[in-house]
């Protein structure tokens, strides 16, 4: 299970929490971050958060913190279907290409480059749209109730 820190933003009578996640670059944590060009430029950009809704037991105040929980399947499942699908529709419409080229005694070279990427992009827009539909579908669930956040800042005045 894949774990993360969340601050509740708001939330209402019914037990819907509107949650905020701080999303992470991984070049903030590898050791040699100082030294190196792509890590500056990542620092460079502000930190972006990504906001939603998640149904609670619990009644929670705005500023208090949560642990979420994500299965890791379903990150590995939209995985395949960002990254592999349009690498099948590659070599399908190479193949269609191909086997239409020589059907139709024009240069299959040139039919399996156009099908081939005809195919990738098909199959990149399906597997975008699965992925969005299993996105929507893997609610997060909370593992632990964390309490309020401390300011640090409000601390040093």
């Amino acid at each position: 299970m894949m774990e993360e820190i969340a601050r509740v933003v708001a939330s209402d009578s019914q037990g819907w929490l509107t949650v905020e996640v701080e999303l992470k670059s991984t070049c903030k944590s590898c050791s040699n971050s100082e030294s190196c060009g792509t890590s500056a430029v990542a620092q460079a950009f502000s930190s972006k958060t990504q906001q939603f809704s998640i149904q609670s037991d619990r009644r929670c105040e705005a500023g208090e913190l949560l642990k979420l929980g994500l299965p890791e399947s379903v990150i590995l499942k939209a995985a395949a279907l960002i990254y592999l699908m349009p690498l099948f529709g590659l070599f399908v419409g190479a193949a269609l290409g191909q086997f239409l080229g020589q059907l139709l005694e024009f240069n299959p070279n040139l039919g399996a480059m156009g099908f081939a990427a005809v195919g990738a992009l098909l199959a990149w827009s399906f597997g975008k749209q699965q992925a969005k539909r299993l996105e929507v579908d893997a609610q997060p669930v909370i593992l632990a109730y964390l309490g309020m956040s401390i300011n640090l800042q409000e601390l040093a005045q």
